[in-house]
């Protein structure tokens, strides 16, 4: 199992030092990826989870990969109908092509309505405009020159370089739990990638993802990933609020063990935690204690 940490880019730990310096010790402590999320606005009702402060996830995987060397780059997830395709397209293809290769690209469709109606998307259609968007930026990656007549955008006679350096495109993993998602990952998806998920429901959603990949001749099944909340805890202490619902990883380090490797048994190959910790000193301990008692044991 590989694992990945999640950069805090929003509440309470999102400042550039503390972005920055989890990032670069992640990869000192031997994590595999670090990973940021992405909102564009918060509406005020969402205040309360997310903070008044969220960094925009591409410009600070860019800042990331020129301060790391070896950690993939990852998005947990970019909403895709939130920028017009062409620009993500370029964005992802110059960060694959100026990192050496390291973009994991984790897209969702999204699901805060009150975003979406501020950035002018419609709610409605935002699975049929993220569907579309895919195609649309598969093309502009691969193709020498591409062109694309779709309901949402339409391009032709253009150019689109640097290319990414990973072949065909950096992997995509598809965010969510829902049908849709799943459904998704079997047409696009390089892996699932749900959140805070039990061992059954991902059992479940393996089954379903093998027979949608079937129906779709598919023969090689989409990756088992996930992003979970985690907590280590010392003797006496008990587990903070999370911010998503589901369940989260938390004990002292031999529960996290036996928690982890549940997850393993299930299928998981990577393994993305968002540390729960009051301040950037006790995410730096959360970040240690696991790299030292938990991810060891599978290195």
């Amino acid at each position: 199992m590989n694992f990945g940490v999640w950069i805090p880019t929003c509440r309470h730990l999102a400042t550039p030092e503390i972005i920055r310096g989890t990032a670069i010790r992640a990869e000192q402590l031997g994590y595999d990826s670090v990973w940021v999320s992405d909102h564009v606005v918060v509406p005020h009702a969402n205040v309360v989870n997310f903070g008044e402060a969220i960094f925009d996830p591409l410009v600070t995987l860019a800042v990331v990969a020129g301060a790391t060397s070896r950690v993939r780059l990852g998005t947990t997830v970019l909403i895709v109908p939130y920028r017009n395709p062409v620009v993500t397209a370029k964005m992802i293809s110059s960060l694959d092509a100026l990192s050496g290769g390291r973009v994991v690209f984790g897209i969702g469709a999204g699901w805060m309505a009150a975003e979406s109606a501020m950035l002018g998307v419609p709610f409605a259609e935002r699975g049929a405009m993220t569907d579309e968007y895919l195609q649309a930026m598969q093309e502009l990656w691969t193709a020498r020159t591409p062109s694309f007549a779709g309901k949402y955008t339409q391009f032709s006679g253009l150019t689109l370089e640097p290319k990414p350096v990973q072949k065909p495109h950096p992997p995509i993993w598809v965010g969510g739990h829902s049908r849709a998602a799943l459904r998704r990952t079997a047409q696009f998806g390089a892996a699932w990638h749900p959140i805070n998920r039990p061992p059954a429901e991902l059992r479940a959603g393996r089954d379903e993802l093998a027979r949608l990949c079937q129906v779709r001749g598919r023969s090689a099944p989409p990756t088992l990933t996930l992003r979970n909340d985690v907590r280590v805890l010392r003797p006496g202490q008990s587990v903070p609020a999370s911010a998503h619902g589901g369940r989260a990883l938390a004990g002292e380090p031999a529960a996290l063990l036996e928690q982890v490797s549940e997850l393993a048994e299930c299928g998981v190959e990577h393994l993305v935690l968002e540390f729960l910790a009051a301040n950037g000193r006790e995410l730096d301990e959360q970040m240690s204690s696991f790299a030292e008692h938990v991810r060891s044991h599978f290195a």
